[in-house]
């Protein structure tokens, strides 16, 4: 495979194919590299409610294949591809890939963030049956239930506050004694009903039959071992930006996500990045296929001014 296109997008997730959308329509010959299928991280999502114009919710695979198959019809191509090196500051820049070299006017990083996991046993097999990482996208599946979630930061601050609207009960687990969530979410968590800190706490083992049916703890000051029963889990101890390919070349921020700002650009130009691996305050599907959108303006500016 060797090539040359006006714009290659490196991820086929919801931004990569908004992004694909549109520079397609605008004329420009635009190449997806993806390295595993269309939809990314959401086509591990059976069911998505909270994106526009799916009254019944839609399987995320099928919303990523619907996705590619509306970049397609406006001549966007898709390879499934491996990329192994981006030479970014070069002009036209140099994308290697498994399966040859690539060269573009313009490069648009959507390659996105994967939750970090807690590295239980099980952990992967009961996504889905009670372990989840995004409360704005499965709290609604554990209306009315008991759940827990892991973290001591802002994501699992604002995670606890949203799923105690929905929930019967809310634990709050944290290895410390104290949440390293900024004081604006601790106070309303303390003023919540419905939820229990659990303070130095471990969770050391997923407890299942089909689905999640509780935790296995351990007080870290104690050593005490309990278990706690529960209907889900939400881990919220951080997010992996998958920036590996480009942190030598491009502007990050400290938590490892790609400095752009609302109009998707990097500090090297020609270089965009959008959805979830870029700096912004919040990452859902909707946002990243905005993201997409805004990106193909500042593509089609930045080529015509070469």
């Amino acid at each position: 495979m060797e090539k040359s296109v006006d714009v290659v997008i490196i991820g086929g997730g919801p931004a990569g194919y908004s992004a694909a959308l549109y520079c397609a329509r605008s004329g420009l010959s635009t190449l997806v590299l993806e390295m595993l299928g269309a939809g990314g991280q959401m086509a591990t999502t059976t069911q998505v409610d909270n994106y526009p114009g799916f009254d019944e919710g839609i399987d995320g695979f099928d919303l990523g294949e619907k996705m590619l198959a509306g970049a397609e019809r406006f001549g966007a191509v898709s390879e499934f591809v491996e990329v192994t090196a981006l030479h970014l500051k070069e002009n036209p820049k140099r994308v290697m890939t498994s399966e040859g070299e690539l060269k573009a006017r313009a490069v648009v990083l959507a390659t996105g963030a994967g939750p970090r996991k807690m590295g239980l046993p099980n952990e992967d097999a009961l996504v889905g049956r009670g372990v989840a990482y995004c409360a704005t996208c499965d709290g609604m599946y554990y209306k009315g239930k008991t759940v827990a979630v892991a973290g001591g930061g802002n994501s699992a601050a604002e995670d606890a506050k949203t799923l105690s609207a929905l929930c019967q009960k809310v634990y709050l687990i944290h290895r410390r004694d104290t949440l390293r969530a900024d004081k604006v979410y601790l106070d309303p968590l303390k003023q919540t009903d419905n939820l229990e800190f659990i303070w130095n706490t471990q969770i050391d083992g997923l407890l299942a039959d089909e689905k999640l049916t509780g935790l296995a703890l351990t007080d870290k000051v104690t050593g005490a071992h309990r278990t706690l029963a529960c209907d889900g889990l939400f881990v919220a101890i951080g997010r992996d930006p998958n920036t590996a390919l480009v942190k030598d070349q491009i502007d990050l921020d400290h938590h490892g996500y790609i400095v752009a700002d609302e109009t998707t650009r990097t500090n090297v130009p020609g270089v965009f990045a959008i959805g979830d691996v870029r700096t912004k305050p919040l990452r859902q599907i909707v946002t990243a296929a905005a993201d997409g959108a805004v990106a193909s303006k500042y593509v089609q500016a930045f080529l015509q001014d070469q």
